[in-house]
């Protein structure tokens, strides 16, 4: 493990919250989207959809040759990385107002004519995950700032 090891796992995990805190904002901002340009084969509007972000372990970037030799080198990983931006397909919350330009004109299997299909976005879900996402901030931050102060004194003592 190298001295800037530490820092580069931080740092990966760092960009990956700010790309979570990013969607979330995204989705709480879109949380009243019920068109978002598409419609349904029937002609109904398409609401937004939550997104969110899958995480993975970061792969190690040793080489082919320490990789051969080591045949734990499966297990290893350096950090961690967003895999995809997906959407949630939990259902889209509906509302009777067939005054809304919005409604449904036509019915269609899970909305009925005059309901309007708002996004699957739960403010309450979405507070708990901002909340998470910045600990996990605040945590990387941490160990990067420890990572940082382990390195200079490393450089002290070299000194002599």
């Amino acid at each position: 493990m190298g001295l800037f090891t530490a820092m580069n796992i931080s740092t990966s995990a760092l960009t990956a919250q700010k790309l979570r805190l990013d969607l979330i904002a995204n989705n709480i901002a879109n949380i009243n989207t019920t068109n978002t340009g598409e419609t349904t084969p029937a002609g109904n509007p398409v609401p937004y959809r939550r997104e969110v972000a899958v995480f993975a372990a970061r792969p190690s970037e040793d080489s082919f040759g320490t990789l051969f030799r080591d045949a734990r080198a499966k297990l290893k990983s350096e950090g961690v990385q967003v895999v995809r931006v997906m959407e949630d397909n939990s259902p889209f919350r509906l509302e009777y107002d067939p005054d809304n330009p919005d409604a449904a004109q036509v019915a269609e299997p899970g909305i009925p004519v005059g309901y309007v299909r708002y996004p699957n976005v739960n403010l309450v879900e979405e507070m708990i995950d901002m909340i998470s996402a910045s600990r996990a901030y605040e945590a990387n931050v941490t160990v990067l700032n420890a990572s940082k102060a382990l390195a200079s004194k490393a450089l002290e003592i070299g000194k002599g």
